[in-house]
């Protein structure tokens, strides 16, 4: 088992490595991981510090290599620290869809009793958009890290119920899972030793979808003024506080919004360079 794992492994990694989208994806990645989890060496300043003798900096500028915004912060330091906010939102809005959608989609494709039941839920939870519930979530305990992740998460919960649902009505039908019918194996072991390592394939792939749409996400409730709040550093408060100034200069939205880009387009392209070697057809 051990070899035929190492296996699978080297021929996952030779064939990301032979697909150049999937290697600028996973360099972009590397890139943005590195700025995220080092931002408070790499940044030459704190995201809070203000410099009101020298507001609005044009790139280049000595001490300020990306400028400064309206108050003189560096631009820099909070697109750094903005990055390390929004993969942190990404990663726990990640980690709540598999904790919560895994198991339900699951539970759904092995019973089909319970499909209906786990279904409907599903469906009710699209109905209400994660604004709304971001919204709510504000008003009852206002923004911050947590509740933008917690919105974000609740929202990609039907998409993975969904995925790990499809897997399982497939793999149930496999060879391997009626050979392990006909040894009498509970469904306990067959769904923890048979049905979900054959999915884990697809809950990886889906996790590099989920991961930029909860970037995008925070981005856009901190814009509202729904995600991370004022003095803590955001990419999408960088943006709401550019936008007033945008006859003046357009530097302090310019970088925030390249980092978005960065962030979404690393994810979706590693997403489907990982789907294609994952995918046993190819």
């Amino acid at each position: 088992m051990t070899t035929q794992l190492q296996r699978v492994r080297g021929r996952t990694l030779r064939k990301l490595w032979h697909n150049p989208l999937g290697v600028v994806g996973g360099v972009l990645l590397l890139i943005v991981i590195i700025a995220g989890v080092f931002a408070p060496l790499l940044a030459p300043y704190s995201p809070a510090q203000v410099h009101f003798t020298t507001p609005f900096q044009q790139p280049f500028t000595v001490g300020f290599a990306l400028g400064t915004d309206d108050l003189g912060r560096d631009v820099l330091s909070r697109v750094l620290y903005g990055t390390r906010a929004s993969l942190e939102v990404g990663a726990l809005s990640v980690l709540l869809a598999v904790v919560v959608g895994v198991p339900l989609g699951l539970l759904a494709g092995y019973w089909r009793w319970l499909d209906a039941v786990v279904s409907r839920i599903a469906d009710v939870m699209l109905a209400f958009p994660f604004l709304v519930l971001a919204v709510g979530l504000a008003a009852i305990n206002g923004g911050g890290i947590g509740n933008a992740a917690i919105a974000l998460g609740i929202a990609n919960i039907p998409t993975m119920i969904r995925v790990v649902r499809a897997e399982t009505l497939r793999l149930k039908e496999s060879d391997f899972v009626l050979a392990a019918h006909t040894m009498d194996a509970s469904a306990t072991r067959i769904l923890g030793t048979h049905i979900l390592p054959n999915a884990l394939s697809a809950i990886i792939v889906q996790a590099t979808v989920i991961m930029p749409s909860a970037v995008l996400g925070e981005a856009i409730l901190s814009f509202l003024g729904l995600g991370i709040q004022p003095p803590d550093p955001s990419l999408g408060i960088m943006l709401s506080d550019a936008q007033q100034y945008l006859f003046r200069t357009v530097w302090p939205g310019v970088f925030p919004g390249v980092a978005i880009a960065l962030i979404c387009l690393g994810f979706n392209l590693f997403g489907d360079a990982l789907r294609d070697a994952l995918d046993p057809k190819t």
